[in-house]
């Protein structure tokens, strides 16, 4: 799919991973809708891109706020081609410890955020997605979902996070596989240590020790290689139904 002159929807736009992929949007002549909490930056963002860019505060856990976002969508430039999901959450807490049991709001709310949002998006896009004409390679729409290496090798603390990001990855085929006959494509990236809000918030040893398991490149990922990512993907069209590490080779210790 040519990115020039179609339509992105883009949740945690305002920020990390979702504003790169926002600027990547619009310098290839896209359009993007920012959806996020974050009111002050996400008008701020929108307003640096341009006419390309608009912005509606959205929280991806109620239903309605995100059939509000379509709509303003819908509104704003006529069509929605494309959804990249990558609003999300990190929380750390062990299943059980000298504190107690894992609380079960905290996992909830993962679950809310990580996954239940993600999949409201999809489907109430895909089903807006159906009614576009097909492009010149029969296809009418791509979603890209945000996952994470944790996915695969979780640290200690990271239950919840993990498994909602492990869901993702495996609703990744059979939503490629639903979508398939009205040409829709699906894929995931699951990033490694990228330089994110999220990570600036762990205290600066943390991030030391995190980059010296980077084995190359030995440092930590920006967020405009995931945009180069996110890219390919729109473009190549046998790119479906995959989930794609992102993480210059890393594999989380336990810790």
């Amino acid at each position: 799919m040519k990115i020039e002159g179609k339509t992105a929807i883009i949740t945690g736009g305002a920020s990390g991973l979702g504003e790169a992929a926002a600027r990547m949007m619009v310098e290839q002549g896209g359009q993007v809708i920012l959806l996020d909490l974050n009111e002050e930056r996400g008008t701020s963002v929108a307003e640096e891109l341009g006419k390309g860019a608009a912005f509606i505060k959205t929280d991806i856990t109620i239903s309605e706020d995100v059939q509000a976002a379509i709509d303003f969508a819908l509104e704003q430039f006529k069509q929605i081609d494309i959804v990249i999901n990558c609003a999300g959450i990190a929380p750390r807490m062990k299943i059980a410890s000298k504190k107690g049991p894992h609380s079960l709001e905290v996992f909830r709310k993962a679950i809310e955020i990580n996954l239940i949002g993600p999949f409201d998006v999809m489907r109430l896009a895909a089903d807006k997605m159906l009614s576009n004409e097909q492009n010149d390679e029969e296809g009418r729409g791509v979603i890209i979902n945000t996952a994470s290496i944790a996915a695969f090798d979780g640290q200690t603390g990271q239950a919840a996070y993990a498994a909602s990001k492990a869901a993702l990855i495996g609703m990744t085929l059979p939503v490629a596989r639903d979508l398939a006959g009205d040409g829709i494509r699906i894929c995931t990236i699951a990033p490694g240590i990228f330089k994110t809000p999220m990570l600036a918030g762990l205290p600066e040893n943390v991030q030391e020790s995190l980059v010296k398991t980077m084995p190359f490149p030995s440092r930590l990922g920006n967020p405009q290689e995931f945009a180069m990512l996110v890219q390919q993907i729109i473009e190549n069209p046998m790119l479906n139904g995959e989930t794609i590490r992102l993480d210059g080779s890393v594999r989380l210790a336990a810790q």
